[in-house]
């Protein structure tokens, strides 16, 4: 019963607003085509392109029609954050190699000053990233799962994808 779901899509965004119980409004997603997703072992969020929608546990239809759900795993645009690793690391990553590898490469620090260097010289050494990450950084792409409800929010949110979870969708 109630109103008809707004089954969000990829697309330019176009967002209603619907009149609720109390005089309070929703803001439904028709379609969409960006959302904040957040890097959770680096705390660092952005605001990306959502590209395609991978995996739903829930339906496959919603997979072939590219519907924007909770939960749904997605392809998301990797350049913002590849951009902030670079600038808060002073490493570039996702450079592709010969026979399908990548490699991470130091960026020239010598115009910089002192205290700069020795900052990018510290943060260097704590720096880990996955290869299966740096993979995905240099196809582009990102996998990351939608925890808002674009259809009750008008938004599309959620995080990259890492660890044990990342190896499960790419199977």
């Amino acid at each position: 019963t109630g109103r008809p779901a707004a089954m969000p899509k990829i697309g330019e965004a176009r967002i209603s607003e619907v009149r609720c119980r109390g005089g309070n409004i929703k803001h439904r997603a028709l379609r969409l085509d960006s959302g904040n997703f957040s890097w959770g072992t680096e705390v660092c969020t952005r605001k990306v392109r959502v590209l395609d929608v991978t995996y739903n546990a829930s339906n496959n239809e919603l997979v072939r029609t590219k519907t924007l759900v909770k939960g749904a795993i997605v392809l998301i645009d990797a350049h913002p954050f590849k951009t902030w690793y670079e600038a808060h690391y002073g490493v570039k990553i996702g450079i592709k190699k010969g026979g399908g590898t990548t490699e991470i490469e130091k960026v020239d620090t010598s115009a910089m000053s002192k205290q700069i260097q020795a900052k990018f010289k510290k943060r260097a050494a704590e720096q880990t990233l996955e290869p299966v990450l740096d993979t995905q950084f240099a196809s582009g792409r990102l996998y990351a799962k939608i925890t808002s409800r674009p259809g009750q929010t008008g938004r599309c949110d959620g995080y990259v994808l890492e660890g044990p979870e990342l190896a499960f969708y790419q199977k």
